[in-house]
């Protein structure tokens, strides 16, 4: 049966690598979480004053609103120009990452990032705003790791302009950070989760189509 993933992997060369690194399989949970955040981002454009009581907010969240650290995931100061982008980049990287890493891997990586973005955004760079795109930077840095050792660990070609543009990632999110951008930091932690989540051998060739 084809997959979301591979269909991509056919089509494009780049995910190709992450095609070969996990194991095929259908990208659900990368499609729930899509279907949340979307549902979130139409309820803010409907009702504009809804996105004032659920952005991160330093005072708010000082007050005893911690729960906006997590909302906060869920919602877009960019609002709908940031989240048909913010969304588009989900889908790309939430399959890739879904089948390298496997669900339970994936939510450690997507919310873990998401939330560590949030709380270091609140505590300081940047005290207010909303977006999953801070989700979305752990889930790049993860595969990040994964294209970096892809040669190494199993054995899989990596192609020039891939190889330089994961070398590319971390130096990006450095200097993010320093600029004040809140997406450098969930981006290095990802590559950090990575290298412990990461499957320690290729999976069989023979792998059936999980879930």
């Amino acid at each position: 049966m084809t997959t979301v993933s591979s269909r991509l992997a056919s089509r494009n060369p780049y995910f190709a690598v992450f095609a070969r690194i996990g194991v095929p399989r259908r990208p659900v949970l990368t499609a729930v979480v899509f279907a949340v955040t979307a549902l979130a981002g139409v309820a803010q454009l409907v009702s504009p004053g809804l996105y004032d009581h659920v952005r991160r907010d330093a005072t708010a969240i000082d007050a005893g609103e911690w729960w906006r650290l997590v909302t906060g995931m869920f919602f877009q100061d960019g609002w709908a120009l940031g989240l048909v982008f913010n969304l588009v980049v989900l889908a790309v990287f939430g399959v890739a990452a879904e089948q390298v890493f496997g669900r339970g891997r994936w939510l450690v990586l997507y919310f873990g990032c998401g939330l560590f973005g949030q709380t270091m955004s609140y505590l300081w760079l940047n005290p207010a705003g909303a977006g999953n795109s801070m989700c979305v930077a752990g889930l790049l840095g993860a595969l990040t790791t994964a294209v970096l050792l892809a040669p190494s660990r199993f054995g899989i070609p990596v192609a020039r302009r891939l190889w330089l543009g994961a070398f590319a990632v971390p130096a990006l999110a450095v200097v993010d950070t320093l600029v004040h951008d809140n997406h450098g930091l969930p981006a290095l932690l990802g590559m950090a989760l990575a290298f412990l989540l990461l499957p320690r051998s290729r999976p069989r060739p023979d792998a059936q189509l999980a879930g």
